[in-house]
């Protein structure tokens, strides 16, 4: 395995936690997914169709989302937007990450310079 790809594989295994918490952010404003794939990639959360579809089934099923049918256009859409319960975890998630963040920065010899233990 040369470095770019055991990097590639960490990043991904990273990132796919953080899925989650992107999503609920992400749909505070109603999206479909196809919409959601692009909106995340240009986040910095790129997510493969077949791994968000699945997600937001679960996420809806879990009470976190809900789901309903545009039918304004030609081709119906299924609209996902964060329930409340969806946006009280997204804010404890978010609040988790952040203090797994300062947690590793601390852990991080080079952001701890001149720093007191």
């Amino acid at each position: 395995m040369t470095e770019s790809e055991l990097l590639d594989s960490h990043r991904q295994e990273l990132r796919r936690g953080s899925v989650v918490l992107a999503s609920l952010l992400a749909l505070r404003e109603p999206e479909y997914g196809y919409r959601l794939l692009d909106v995340l990639e240009r986040a910095g959360v790129p997510v493969a169709a077949n791994t968000l579809y699945p997600l937001l089934r679960r996420l809806e099923g879990q009470g976190l989302l809900l789901s309903e049918w545009d039918t304004s256009q030609a081709r119906p859409r299924k609209i996902y937007r964060t329930t409340g319960d969806g946006v009280l975890l997204a804010k404890a998630l978010q609040h988790e990450w952040q203090a797994i963040g300062m947690a590793l920065a601390h852990l991080d010899p080079e952001t701890t310079k001149g720093e007191k233990p």
